[in-house]
């Protein structure tokens, strides 16, 4: 073997030493399309059977093509829009509308409204559907006390309600086995509440986790992904304990996961990133990438047909000053924000 050859595979030796994780490495494109269109954010949705994706806009939630960005529809009087969730299988989509208490059901294909569904304890804000016992699942900041809430996707009707430990319950998860798993992000818990009573039969701690928003429930696996602010952890539905943890950003709000690819994808809005973690088993997990958004997205979806990741996050510019004449402002209050100069509809594909 000449001199050459070793010192290449010396090189080669070296650098498979120095990128263990190399198994894992991913490439993600991402393309940024100006949706245009008035209003803030919250969550996202996709719909996987059409690849369209949802998403709220302060009174109204525009419908976009996942793939090109194109806006395909637009769904109004939907104030103080939080989310969506989609039943495919019942034909219908639902959102919360957190200004007037309302739940909009609308026909997925036409986006026409069916009928406002009024929700008397208040406070909507998350949304899923829950595919194995197919309803449409709330999670209210509602007062009192928080409430998880079902509604029946063909009908529009409420046909189950349980009471939470926290007026803060964020993301909601189904395992299939009758359990509906909810973050609670002021008591740092996940409540498990039994689908057939409605009610909450367990309350886990997070910790380290803080303010635990997005979560998801892999099948495979059995273990359930909570999307913290710092340090997100995986738990184990049979004991309740955290088994493992992840490193990311803050403001996050959500969590995405491919069941495919076995990735995890915690959108860091505080830093305009998304951290990407690979599930190399159950309780072990590596980072393999941190893909650049833009400031402030901090939700999620994930298609689990095309693996694509969508987020949605307004560009603003620097607020008008004050006319000449213009009283003084009085204290500290919170600046105005500025106009909206961009829309981003932001797609990573791998």
């Amino acid at each position: 073997m000449t001199r050459r050859s070793l010192t290449a595979m010396a090189i080669l030796f070296a650098t498979s030493l120095a990128a263990p994780s190399i198994g894992h490495a991913q490439t993600f494109k991402v393309e940024k399309f100006d949706i245009k269109g008035d209003g803030g954010t919250d969550y996202v949705a996709v719909e996987s059977a059409t690849g369209r994706v949802f998403v709220s806009r302060g009174n109204h939630m525009m419908v976009v093509e996942g793939a090109t960005g194109k806006v395909l529809g637009d769904i109004l009087n939907t104030p103080g829009v939080h989310g969506a969730g989609i039943a495919t299988k019942s034909g219908h989509g639902f959102t919360t509308n957190g200004m007037d208490s309302t739940v909009t059901m609308f026909d997925l294909k036409t986006l026409a409204v069916i009928k406002q569904i009024p929700v008397m304890q208040g406070g909507l804000d998350g949304i899923m559907y829950d595919e194995p016992d197919d309803k449409i699942i709330l999670t209210n900041h509602s007062r009192p006390i928080g409430t998880l809430m079902a509604i029946d996707p063909k009908s529009g009707d409420i046909v189950g309600t349980a009471e939470l430990e926290d007026t803060a319950p964020e993301g909601a998860a189904a395992d299939g086995k009758g359990h509906i798993f909810v973050n609670n992000e002021g008591k740092n818990t996940i409540q498990v509440i039994d689908v057939k009573t409605w009610k909450a039969t367990a309350s886990w701690p997070l910790a380290p986790c803080a303010g635990p928003t997005g979560i998801a429930y892999d099948k495979a696996s059995d273990r359930i992904f909570s999307g913290c602010n710092g340090t997100s952890v995986v738990v184990d539905p049979n004991t309740g304990k955290v088994v493992a943890t992840i490193k990311n950003g803050t403001r996050v709000d959500a969590l995405g996961w491919d069941p495919g690819k076995k990735l995890i994808f915690i959108p860091n809005g505080g830093e305009g990133n998304v951290t990407v973690v690979h599930q190399d088993s159950p309780d072990k997990y590596t980072v393999v990438d941190t893909v650049a958004t833009f400031a402030g997205a901090k939700t999620i979806t994930v298609d689990p047909v095309t693996h694509n990741a969508y987020l949605f996050q307004p560009e603003r510019g620097p607020a008008p000053a004050p006319p000449a004449d213009a009283p003084a402002a009085k204290g500290k209050g919170r600046a105005a924000p500025g106009p909206i100069v961009a829309s981003w509809f932001i797609a990573i594909k791998q």
